[in-house]
């Protein structure tokens, strides 16, 4: 029996019922466990508190201010429509000032088409920024709580003796973070940045940004037998890793 239950919560499926992705019956199925098996319902309840935590970690705050523009923004709209019905009534005495009148808010209707449409694809982007956002904070709980994952302790070698790190693997659901906890102070004009040898092709994974926060987790490609690098680049990055300058290999 203890044997079923130890296979049971080294699957995810405790994550994804917290996450509402489980289908009916795996549904059914972790309910029971939970029910009949306090091992489960303890870690069921240790992984509820870790997510709330989590959660609010990372919570994102609607933009300030996105709300007052899109209600200007309507009632914008909603004035320039009132006014065009008041201009066009009063345009009909006479076929010329129809004429002008109707070209003037074609005019206006225009702009505000493309107003609208550079106000909607605004809202789109950042509801797409939002969902990606959400999707990396899901994977992070997935790997920081999911007993198939991997820790990797890295650190520097003599040119960065102080760099610290940890990378977390998980190769059940394929993805891979890393945590620089600390890094050696730099020249003004130098950085440090992060890549990725992935099926022998190397990826640029960004600038690493100063780790003030001891949370904040950088997404690694995931593949087998994959390799990270941090070098140390002029300010702004490189666009290519200068081999002479690595200071860390990672191995995943």
């Amino acid at each position: 029996m203890k044997e079923k239950i130890k296979i049971f919560l080294e699957t995810d499926l405790l994550e994804k019922y917290l996450l509402g992705t489980t289908s009916q019956e795996e549904t059914l199925q972790v309910e029971r466990y939970i029910a009949m098996y306090p091992e489960v319902r303890t870690t069921y309840n240790e992984l509820q508190d870790n997510l709330e935590v989590f959660a609010k970690m990372h919570s994102m705050k609607t933009p300030d201010g996105l709300k007052e523009r899109i209600q200007n923004r309507i009632k914008s709209e909603n004035t320039g429509r009132k006014r065009f019905f008041r201009y066009a009534i009063a345009a009909s005495f006479t076929a010329l000032l129809f004429a002008g009148a109707s070209y003037f808010f074609w005019n206006q209707n225009q702009s505000l088409q493309e107003e609208n449409l550079i106000v909607n694809t605004k809202i789109q982007n950042l509801e797409e920024n939002m969902r990606i956002q959400l999707e990396d904070v899901r994977n992070q709980f997935i790997v920081l709580n999911n007993p198939k994952t991997k820790r990797l302790n890295v650190k520097g070698n003599s040119k960065a003796k102080e760099l610290k790190a940890v990378a977390y693997i998980n190769p059940v659901k394929k993805l891979s973070y890393i945590n620089v906890s600390k890094l050696p102070n730099l020249p003004e004009n130098q950085c440090y940045q992060m890549w990725a040898e992935v099926n022998g092709q190397m990826l640029n994974l960004g600038v690493i940004q100063e780790a003030t926060d001891s949370e904040k987790l950088m997404a690694l490609p995931y593949a087998e037998n994959a390799v990270g690098y941090i070098t140390i680049e002029p300010t702004g990055g490189n666009t290519s890793p200068t081999v002479e300058n690595i200071v860390a290999n990672i191995s995943y």
